[in-house]
């Protein structure tokens, strides 16, 4: 029995660490090849033609500007399938000025003028290159799988049923079973060698459709200025929360204990049973104040983060939370302080919108540090549908994360479940708590 669990084990070690990843770079070669071979020629022609119909009534500068969108668009398709083969690649466009929306000519100007723009040009024939040499990775392991199968296909197909013989290319059994070891061959060598054409072809990609190093430092520009500009906007809305909370809660109530006080002090030698009352009266409004002063401390920095730590923080809030949370924290350390206020508001308003709106009969947070950056998984199963850009209480979340680099995903089909996938650049401190720990 242990010598069939250690053959399992290592069959499953073998599907898991080679066949599968050369299956999956088989069918990623196959998309790729197709849509490089069927997209890239038509593109380029296109991208000649429109060019070259400039001189001629100005043509071209109505119809280069509708080329481009086209290849873009379809080059884009190319970047998500690089995403998928493990090699993510960063748009590289410049966003379209307001006053190319209204012009053929200003239009035409800011394509022209986008880098991006040739160099997507100068990648569409040796994409064609790449791409026939990506279709390998294909073509290789399905030449050999025909070669595997074509023993029982010959046996199948050379039986003669009722006395009519079957028409077969193999005419006899013993060529059909000296192809079995040339299609072994190929279908291990096709799988081994898949990944590897599949990078190639990623890789030389990448040189063409990915940012140079002004570029990035431009698009890092361009989204430190927005985040920037949300942070301010962001702080502004919060101060003017504090302030109205101030004005409207503690500072009335204050203001009512000063006039309590004042009105007992008159009334002590002529009234003391009035003064007592209003003295008595005067001491619950300065409790009242107190805890709506701790309230707004808490909801500019809870103080649980402080004592707790962010696992500990979230620990609480997952017991408020009138439905099982499943909490899983793997953090080695602790996040800077501002890191972590921001991961703590994200987690409360994801979870009050499970409260709220899923209608879940359980959800989970996982919590991990991995490569400089934390990641905050909220999920629940309940129905769905959760849309982060239709003025919810997500799309805040959205813009806090993004004033520290970080982003935030939402997946939520119709019936659930929805997973709320958020990540933050840091770096951790020494820990102050447990680094893992669960709730139910």
């Amino acid at each position: 029995m242990a010598q069939n669990g250690a053959v399992d084990s290592s069959v499953r070690l073998f599907v898991r660490q080679w066949l599968r990843p050369g299956a999956i770079a088989a069918v990623q070669g196959l998309a790729l090849a197709l849509l490089c071979l069927t997209t890239n020629v038509a593109l380029f022609v296109l991208s000649v033609v429109s060019l070259a119909l400039i001189p001629v009534f100005g043509i071209g500068f109505a119809l280069f500007p509708v080329v481009t969108a086209l290849v873009r668009l379809c080059l884009g398709a190319q970047r998500r399938l690089a995403r998928w083969g493990g090699m993510p690649m960063a748009t590289p466009y410049r966003p379209m000025p307001a006053d190319a929306r209204i012009g053929t000519w200003r239009r035409f100007r800011w394509v022209v003028g986008d880098p991006a723009t040739w160099r997507d040009f100068a990648w569409l024939v040796p994409g064609v290159v790449t791409g026939a040499a990506c279709l390998l990775a294909f073509v290789l392991p399905a030449y050999g799988l025909e070669g595997v199968l074509l023993v029982p296909l010959v046996l199948y197909l050379t039986i003669d049923w009722y006395g009519y013989g079957v028409f077969w290319p193999m005419d006899n059994i013993v060529k059909a079973w000296l192809s079995v070891p040339q299609g072994w061959f190929f279908l291990i060598g096709g799988l081994a060698v898949a990944p590897w054409l599949v990078w190639l072809h990623l890789r030389f990609a990448g040189l063409f459709l990915t940012p140079t190093k002004a570029q990035e430092l431009a698009l890092r520009v361009r989204q430190l200025t927005v985040t920037r500009a949300d942070t301010v906007d962001t702080q502004a809305a919060e101060l003017r929360r504090i302030e109205r909370d101030l004005h409207d809660g503690a500072q009335a109530r204050l203001v009512a204990l000063s006039m309590s006080i004042g009105l007992a002090g008159k009334l002590m030698a002529d009234d003391p049973v009035a003064a007592r009352r209003l003295l008595a009266e005067a001491q619950e409004a300065s409790g009242q104040a107190l805890v709506e002063l701790r309230d707004l401390v808490r909801g500019i920095y809870p103080p649980v983060l402080a004592e707790r730590g962010l696992g500990g923080a979230v620990e609480a809030l997952a017991l408020a939370v009138p439905l099982p949370v499943t909490v899983e924290v793997q953090l080695p350390g602790s996040p800077p302080a501002a890191v972590e206020s921001a991961a703590y508001f994200a987690v409360a308003e994801a979870l009050a919108n499970v409260a709220k709106h899923s209608g879940a009969a359980r959800a989970w947070i996982r919590m991990t540090h991995r490569e400089g950056r934390l990641a905050v998984v909220v999920g629940d199963d309940g129905r769905g549908g959760a849309q982060p850009d239709a003025g919810t209480g997500l799309a805040g979340v959205r813009r806090r994360l993004a004033a520290f680099d970080g982003t935030m995903t939402v997946t939520s089909p119709p019936g659930g479940p929805t997973v709320v996938t958020m990540e933050l650049p840091c770096e951790l401190s020494s820990p102050r708590i447990s680094p893992s720990s669960g709730t139910g």
